[in-house]
C-alpha cells in the first residue's frame, strides 16, 4: 500500500514540475524536448538490453501510429499548453475523466454493461466535474472562453484525456500483441516529440517564454529550465511508470484506476507548498463527489466481474 501511494505522489508532481517548467518553456517546447529525451532514454535501453523486444511489424504500423497521435501528440500537447493557462490541481482534476471516458467509450464500441448503479456512480462524478467546470476559472482563464463556461484551456483538456484513454486501448491491444511496453512507449514519445518540436516552430517564437533570441536567455534560466525538464522525465517518464507497471501484477486495473482519484489532492498539497496556489472549498467538494460516483461505479464494476 505504502508503494501505491508513492506511485501516486510521483504521478501527482508532474503537474507541479511541469507548471514550474513552464516558467520558463513555451509548453509546446516543452513536450517536445521532454519526448524526445524520453523516447532515446527508453529505445536505447531496448535496443541495448533487450534487443528481441525491439522490433515493430508490418500490420501493427497502424496501431503505432496511433500511439504517436493519440497517446502521446494529442495527449501531451494538449495537457501543457492547457496546463499554463490552469492550476496544477484543476488540471489533475480533470483527469478524473479517464474511468468515466473509458466506461463510456466500452458501452458505445464495446458493447459493455452499464447497469442503472454505474450510470448512477457516472452521473454524480461528472456532476462534481461540471460544478468546477462551471464555477471555477483561474486568472489567466478569462478572456478564453470558447463557448457557455468552457475555457479553450478546459476543452483542450478534455480532449487530452479522452485521447489518453483511448491511447491506452490501443497500448493495450499493442501489448498483448507481445510488443513491450519500452517499444510502444518509446516509438510513440520519441515520434511525437519530433511533431511536437515542429509544431512549436509554427506556433511560437521561441523555445523560451518571454524570449525572442535564445542567445538572450540568461544561463541560469536554461540551467534550470533543462533541470526541471530532465526531472519531469526521470520522475514520471522512468520511476512511475515503472513502479505503476509492476503494481500492476499485484492489483486489480480497476483497483489502481479508483486509487488515482487521489493524485489531485497529492498535487493541490504540492501545488500549495512550491507553487502558492489555493484551491477553493468547491473544487474539494467537487472531488469528494467524483469519488463517491468512481466508488459507486467500481463496486458495480467488481461485483459484475465476480
Amino acid at each position: 500500500m505504502y508503494l501505491l501511494i508513492l506511485t501516486e505522489m510521483l504521478f501527482a508532481s508532474t503537474w507541479t514540475i511541469g507548471k514550474i517548467a513552464l516558467k520558463y518553456l513555451n509548453p509546446i517546447f516543452f513536450v517536445s524536448f521532454r519526448m524526445i529525451i524520453a523516447g532515446i532514454i527508453l529505445l536505447a535501453w531496448l535496443y541495448f538490453f533487450k534487443r528481441n523486444k525491439f522490433f515493430i511489424k508490418k500490420e501493427h504500423k497502424f496501431l503505432f501510429l496511433q500511439i504517436i497521435v493519440f497517446h502521446a501528440y494529442i495527449a501531451y500537447v494538449f495537457e501543457f499548453w492547457a496546463l499554463k493557462y490552469l492550476s496544477s490541481f484543476k488540471a489533475a482534476f480533470f483527469y478524473n475523466l479517464s474511468p468515466f471516458i473509458a466506461a463510456l467509450f466500452g458501452y458505445l464500441f464495446l458493447s459493455e454493461k452499464m447497469n442503472i448503479k454505474k450510470w448512477i456512480g457516472m452521473l454524480i462524478g461528472f456532476s462534481g466535474i461540471m460544478w468546477v467546470l462551471i464555477s471555477e476559472q483561474t486568472p489567466q482563464e478569462v478572456g478564453k472562453n470558447a463557448f457557455l463556461f468552457l475555457s479553450w484551456p478546459e476543452i483542450l483538456l478534455i480532449t487530452a484525456v479522452g485521447s489518453a484513454v483511448y491511447g491506452w486501448v490501443v497500448f493495450k491491444k499493442l501489448g498483448q500483441a507481445g510488443y513491450s511496453s519500452l517499444m510502444v512507449n518509446g516509438v510513440g514519445m520519441f515520434v511525437a516529440g519530433i511533431l511536437s518540436i515542429i509544431t512549436a516552430f509554427f506556433l511560437e517564437s521561441s523555445c523560451f517564454c518571454n524570449y525572442q533570441n535564445f542567445f538572450d536567455v540568461p544561463i541560469t534560466e536554461i540551467f534550470a529550465a533543462f533541470g526541471y525538464t530532465l526531472l519531469s522525465i526521470i520522475i514520471v517518464n522512468i520511476v512511475a511508470y515503472n513502479l505503476y507497471g509492476n503494481l500492476l501484477k499485484k492489483y486489480s486495473v480497476t483497483f489502481l484506476s479508483f486509487a488515482g482519484t487521489i493524485t489531485p489532492f497529492f498535487t493541490a498539497a504540492l501545488g500549495y507548498v512550491f507553487l502558492g496556489e489555493i484551491p477553493s472549498l468547491i473544487v474539494f467538494l467537487a472531488s469528494i463527489l467524483v469519488v463517491i460516483g468512481l466508488y459507486i461505479f467500481y463496486m458495480q464494476e467488481l461485483k459484475i466481474k465476480t
